[in-house]
C-alpha cells in the first residue's frame, strides 16, 4: 500500500560563478510504502519483487513527467530505498533488483545501463544519496552525480521509502573528460 507519493524537481542555474543554460534538471519521484514483512522474517520476498516493478513504472513516469521531456530525452537514472527500523535490508533489495529495472528503462526509453542503487536502514527524515548514472553508458563521467532524497515523516517503523530519480543533464560544468554523450552506442551498457 502505497501511503505518499512526492515528486521533486532540482534546477542548477548557477554553478561556480558561471550561468548554467539550461539549467541542469534533476527530478525524483518518491513513494513511502508500507512493508508487509516488517518485524518478521520471511524467506519469500515476491510480494516486493511485485511491488518494485509496479513502482519502476509508476516513479520512473512521475519523474520524466516532472521533468516535462520525451522518455527518450531522460539522460541519468538511479535508484534508492531507505527501510524502516522493523525492517531488512534485503526488503528493500527485493523492491530495488528484481523487477523495477525493466519498467523504469521503459519509462525513460532504452536504459542499456545498469541502474545505480543505494539501500540503508534508517527512521524518519532519514536521507539517502540516490546514485545516478548515464541510462545508456556506463563510462560517462558527465553523468556520475547524486540526488539527496528525504521524506520529513518517513519511514515509519513498518514503512519503505522507494525513490527514483531521472535527468535532462549531467552534471553543471562537467570537464573531467570520459566517453562523450556524442559517442555513446548504447548497446553493451558501458559505450
Amino acid at each position: 500500500m502505497i501511503r505518499k507519493l512526492i515528486t521533486v524537481v532540482e534546477e542548477t542555474w548557477h554553478e561556480a560563478g558561471q550561468e548554467i543554460a539550461p539549467p541542469t534538471r534533476k527530478a525524483a519521484a518518491i513513494a513511502v510504502v508500507a512493508n508487509p514483512f516488517a518485524g518478521r522474517h520471511a524467506a519469500d520476498l515476491g510480494e516486493l519483487a511485485a511491488l518494485g516493478e509496479m513502482l519502476g513504472a509508476l516513479l520512473g513516469e512521475r519523474a520524466v513527467r516532472a521533468l516535462g521531456i520525451a522518455p527518450a530525452d531522460a539522460q541519468s537514472y538511479g535508484k534508492g530505498a531507505i527501510v524502516g527500523e522493523d525492517g531488512e535490508l534485503e526488503h528493500a533489495a527485493a523492491i530495488l533488483h528484481p523487477k523495477l529495472g525493466a519498467p523504469l528503462r521503459a519509462a525513460v526509453e532504452k536504459g542499456a545501463a545498469l541502474v545505480p542503487s543505494a539501500k540503508k536502514r534508517g527512521g524518519m527524515g532519514c536521507a539517502i544519496d540516490v546514485p545516478l548514472g548515464h541510462k545508456d553508458a556506463a563510462f560517462v563521467r558527465s553523468h556520475f552525480d547524486a540526488m539527496e532524497i528525504r521524506v520529513a515523516d518517513a519511514p515509519r517503523r513498518d514503512e519503505i521509502v522507494v525513490a527514483i530519480v531521472v535527468t535532462d543533464s549531467g552534471r553543471p560544468l562537467a570537464r573531467i573528460g570520459g566517453l562523450a554523450i556524442t559517442e555513446i552506442l548504447g548497446q553493451d551498457g558501458l559505450r
